[in-house]
């Protein structure tokens, strides 16, 4: 079956070679979600060797380094792969041009969701893994970006009598639940964590999602120029009087996975069980 080509790979190439220029202005964002993403080693006893960084932007690559692991980084763009240190990749998420068991890490931070074929990429992601290698990834999800989704038609259904699609749709929650599972990764969990993000004007958000290479890439996004009364109602929508700025939160699942190996731990098939839930729940009361 073939795969429906929702983003622009050109695009989205093109927008994070841009970014480049200006990316130090969102990179505490970036930080933050590093962190965020990468706290869940600390919580593991065991120990990594070799990762890989998908589209990391230069906040990924040096907190690996420092925990002793090494890392090749990965990007779409050339120019932003150069932020990272260790070995440095220029190539396609959605072609990995690595050989199966390669790393025992690989890690993806809000680097995936301008990807046309994410089952694929969750495939090939399990087959670089070593048996028990550990995938860790945060993605945007819903309802992110919903205020300036609806601020951006109302004001072009005003102006232009028509809406074109302008904000890039993101998956749910239980969307990336389905992910892990289709992909064949073991013991999946998957969290929330959402960033409260606030502007004081529209084209302060506007000049963030730039520096971030996050400016619409949809295939089936307009080429014409807006007009500029469009931006200016947009604004009016999102800028309320009184208010010194507006909300614009970030909600990420945060996702982690291991590749199958004979050492992980199974659940029981039914009938297998040794105990009774009763008696468990109700140690005194002998059941039935």
């Amino acid at each position: 079956m073939d795969t429906p080509v929702i983003f622009d790979r050109k695009a989205v190439r093109q927008h994070r070679d841009r970014a480049a220029r200006r990316l130090d202005g969102i990179m505490p964002v970036l930080d933050i979600t590093a962190d965020l993403l990468l706290d869940r080693l600390d919580d593991m006893v065991r120990s990594f060797s070799a990762a890989l960084d998908i589209g990391g932007r230069g906040a990924i690559s040096p907190r690996l380094t420092a925990r002793g692991i090494a890392t090749t980084s990965m990007d779409l763009s050339p120019r932003l792969v150069t932020r990272s240190g260790g070995m440095r990749v220029c190539a396609d998420e959605e072609w990995l041009p690595f050989a199966p068991h390669s790393f025992d890490l690989v890690i993806a931070n809000l680097s995936l969701h301008w990807v046309n074929d994410l089952p694929g990429v969750f495939t090939q992601i399990r087959h670089v893994l070593r048996p028990d290698g550990l995938f860790l990834a945060s993605m945007p999800i819903l309802p992110t970006l919903r205020p300036l989704r609806t601020a951006l038609e109302a004001a072009e259904l005003a102006v232009c009598d028509g809406v074109s699609p302008r904000v890039s749709p993101f998956p749910t929650q239980q969307s990336c639940a389905q992910l892990m599972q289709r992909a064949g990764f073991a013991l999946p969990v998957i969290d929330t964590e959402c960033l409260d993000l606030r502007y004081r004007s529209l084209s302060a958000l506007m000049a963030d999602l730039r520096a971030a290479g996050e400016t619409n890439a949809l295939t089936q996004r307009t080429r014409t120029i807006p007009p500029r009364m469009m931006f200016a109602a947009a604004a009016a929508e999102l800028e309320k009087p009184g208010a010194d700025s507006f909300a614009m939160p970030l909600h990420m699942a945060v996702l982690s996975g291991w590749a199958p190996a004979p050492t992980q731990p199974v659940p029981l098939q039914p009938g297998q069980f040794q105990h009774s839930l009763h008696d468990a729940l109700n140690p005194q009361e002998p059941s039935a």
